[in-house]
This record gives structure tokens, sequence and C-alpha cells, in this order.
């Protein structure tokens, strides 16, 4: 489903220098990975003009905390002030609030604004270490959350506040609803409570709204990156209501674009890394390259007259873009190239999202080696078996041995993720080819990869010419 622009996306493209206003209102993170930094860099890569009011500043980077001194409450408020006095802010979103003072200062600079607010209740530790004094706490919860549009806990922060344990997706659930006010206590309007720290398998996120419940699954990366998640999430959430989304749809981009961020976490510093905070904008940038790119593999293709490479199911040529997470972010020919009596001709354009099967094979690949960028499929024969084996370096599967499918397997790329994780077998590096004389029900394919498009138009064109 493709998502209709915003009344700011409209107005933006109306006067490019327009830009909406969103407030952070949280402590400074030296290292750059969290806290202010993290929200003005998520607000910026979102087209939203970011402000922010300091609570409290800390010396710390990628290996720790080694400092840190509050901001004095007239100055939190003074900053609130200046920022709501000049700029029509349209949402804010609170981080790290020290002190019972501190929140109580920011629930009454923020008390009746005309925007809506997201709480980040920074609480407890990922170590699960309580951040906060049981008076600040107690400010927390009767103070500020009831202001809040939407309160983002963390697990840990989560069954602090619903004081229940939270093992469990069940336990999620119930928390949301409970922090919400459900049991007749006053509470945020809405709950986001995020699963990040929940064991093995997806991670989890479940918001409750309007007394309904939705639950927003993502892959799981293996990565220690993600300094600054939370931080990204909530601020990312009220860029969207700064832009006019909704709360289910700011949630939901919000929850995509820090899905790719965690994706393609910094290795900066000795220790964890931060979520990339531009991983979304840049990968959105390259999205025409990659459509270009195809297009010129496409027509080296149909000048050189691959009719040999053509399978049944046709060939397609797939070039992913930079922070490619699925197929909408890999480009492709619409329809595939086939063999017509002229020659070889592509059935339609090529666009983002126009293929499954290679583009999935693809983003495959480059889990393992993600200096792989273009990949297609070509037929397979003993002649293509031997061409291959000699120009390239080349792997054969035996889809024979392939297991059925689990639902997840499926849903992450199925089949092809088992024949790339065969062929990468005791491989640090993608083979330029991998082949399979099929099986029950599977046409025999050989499928070609290069760390650029040029790469594999020049190997596809070498290939059909042997042929």
């Amino acid at each position: 489903m493709t998502d209709r622009p915003s009344a700011s996306d409209r107005a933006a493209a109306a006067d490019p220098e327009a830009r909406d206003v969103a407030l952070t209102v949280a402590g400074s993170d030296s290292g750059g990975g969290a806290g202010v930094q993290a929200d003005l860099k998520t607000m910026a890569a979102l087209g939203v003009f970011g402000t922010s009011a300091v609570t409290s500043v800390t010396a710390q980077n990628t290996c720790g905390v080694d400092a840190v001194d509050d901001v004095s409450t007239d100055v939190v408020a003074a900053q609130i002030r200046a920022v709501t006095d000049d700029f029509a802010v349209g949402a804010a979103k609170t981080g790290m609030l020290s002190s019972a003072d501190i929140i109580e200062t920011v629930a009454s600079a923020l008390d009746g604004a005309a925007f809506p607010l997201v709480v980040d209740p920074v609480m407890v530790a990922q170590s699960g270490d309580r951040l906060l004094a049981a008076d600040a706490e107690a400010s927390l919860r009767d103070d500020l959350l009831p202001l809040a549009a939407l309160a983002t806990p963390n697990l840990p922060e989560a069954a602090a506040l619903a004081e229940m344990t939270v093992d469990d997706e069940d336990d999620m659930r119930a928390a949301a609803a409970r922090i919400a006010g459900d049991d007749g206590e006053t509470g945020p309007a809405a709950v986001l409570v995020t699963g990040g720290h929940l064991g093995d398998g997806d991670a989890v996120d479940v918001l409750y709204a309007d007394g309904d419940t939705r639950v927003f699954r993502n892959r799981r990366f293996d990565t220690d990156a993600t300094h600054g998640s939370g931080c990204t999430l909530s601020s990312a959430i009220a860029a969207g209501l700064a832009r006019g989304d909704d709360l289910s749809a700011a949630v939901a981009r919000a929850e995509a674009f820090v899905a790719r961020a965690v994706r393609y976490g910094l290795d900066v510093g000795d220790g964890p890394g931060p979520v990339h905070h531009l991983a979304a904008a840049r990968n959105d940038a390259a999205g025409t390259d990659a459509v270009r790119a195809v297009d010129e593999v496409v027509r080296a293709l149909e000048a050189a007259g691959v009719d040999a490479l053509v399978p049944e199911v046709g060939l397609n040529v797939a070039v992913a873009t930079p922070y490619a997470v699925g197929t909408d972010d890999v480009a492709a020919v619409d329809g595939r190239i086939h063999r017509t009596v002229d020659g070889v001709a592509a059935a339609g354009p090529a666009r983002l999202g126009a293929s499954s099967h290679v583009a999935r094979l693809l983003l495959a690949v480059r889990e393992y080696d993600p200096a792989v960028t273009a990949a297609a499929n070509v037929r397979l024969d003993d002649d293509v078996a031997a061409a291959v084996t000699e120009r390239f370096d080349a792997v054969e599967v035996d889809r024979t041995a392939e297991p059925d499918a689990s639902p997840t397997e499926r849903r992450d790329g199925g089949t092809m993720s088992w024949t790339v994780d065969r062929a990468m077998t005791g491989r640090d590096d993608a083979p330029d080819a991998v082949f399979d004389r099929g099986a029950v029900g599977k046409e025999p394919m050989c499928r070609v990869f290069a760390e650029t498009p040029a790469a594999l138009r020049d190997r596809l064109v070498d290939l059909g010419g042997r042929l």
C-alpha cells in the first residue's frame, strides 16, 4: 500500500522552505548516539525542524557514562518557553528527565500545550538498574504521563509502570492497557510497549490506543549497534505527529524507520555503536539510481542478444539500494525479460518493488555479503553450468534436499534464504554464481551476483556470448 502524501508534504512541495517543527526535551549525549543528538538527527532525517530543551548534560561515549550534570529547572523552563513562544511546534517528546523537580518543571511547562506529547519514560537501564529515584517515578506517573498522547516504555519500564512482570507478548498487551489507565487510573492516551529486550525471534512492539491493540513485528538483527534506538523511535513518532500523521500512522512509519536504522547501525567507537539515523534518507535518495542501473543492464542485454540465458520463467535483473531491507528497496524489471521473435526484450519498465523472487535472493545474499548489490537469474543446462564453473566462482546447490519453508522462512525469503545458506557454507564472500539442477516443480536455475550493476552486466554479456 502506498502512503498518501501528508498535508505537510503537499505544503512543502508548494514552499520548499516550509518545515514542520518538533521539540525534544531530553538529556544531551556527548557520544552523539542517543538523547537530544539522536532526536534532532531523527527529526531532520524525517523532514521536520527539530528544536530542543536540554535537561541534563552527560559525558558519555559508546563505552559508558562518565558524568551527569542536571540543568537548572529555571533554564529548562526557559528553553521550553523560548521554543514554544517563537515556533509553531507540532509535537514534542521527552526523554531523560533525571529528577522529580525536572519532571514537574517540564510537566508544568507543557501542560495545556496545543500539540501532542510523546513521553519516553527513561526509568530503567537496559541492565535493569533503576535510573530514577522513587519521588521522580511518582512525578512521572502523576504529573507527566497524564499529559501524553503516547508513552513508549521498554519492557523493564513497562513492568515498573504497570507494577507487573512483563515476560511475553500477552504481558505486553496487559501492561500497555494498565499503563493507559484501563484499571481506572489516569494515564497516557496511548501506550507503545517496545519489546526489543524480549528474548529471541522477532522484535515485537505493542500499541494500545482507544481500547484497541496493534502489534508491530520487526526482524531482530544480529547487531550490537542499537544505542539510541529508544530515543530514535520516540522522536520519529513525534516527527510524524508534527507532520500531521495520526498516531497509528506515525508509529508505523517510525517502526519502519528504526528497523532500517538498526539494520545498518554504525560501527563507531570501541563499544556498541549507535543506530544509523540517516539510513532511510540515504536509501530513498538512492532509489532512482537503482532503477536507472537496471535500465542500463537491460539495454546491454537487449543489444547483446543473450537469448540463451533466458529461462522459461523469464530473466530478471535486480539492483538493491544501499540500505535495503525489503523487496520494495530492490529495483527490477516489471514482468521480467523474455525471448521474442526480435531477440530478448523487457516486458515492462524497471521500478522498485517489481521483483519478488530475484529480489529476495539478492537480499538473502546481502545478509552475508553486503558488498553485493546486483543479481540476475538465468537459464541452466549443462552448457551454462560448464560455462559459469569455468568463468566464475560458482557454487552448486542440491535443491532436492530443500525442506518445506516455515511461515517465518517464507516471510523472510523462504527457499531463497535456504539456497543462499547452503551456497555460503564455509564462505565469507558471496560466490559469483549459484546454480541448481532443479527439483520437483522447480526449474533448474543459475543466479549471477556482482558487487556493482556494471559488473553484473559484464558477467551476463560474457556468459551469453559463450553459449
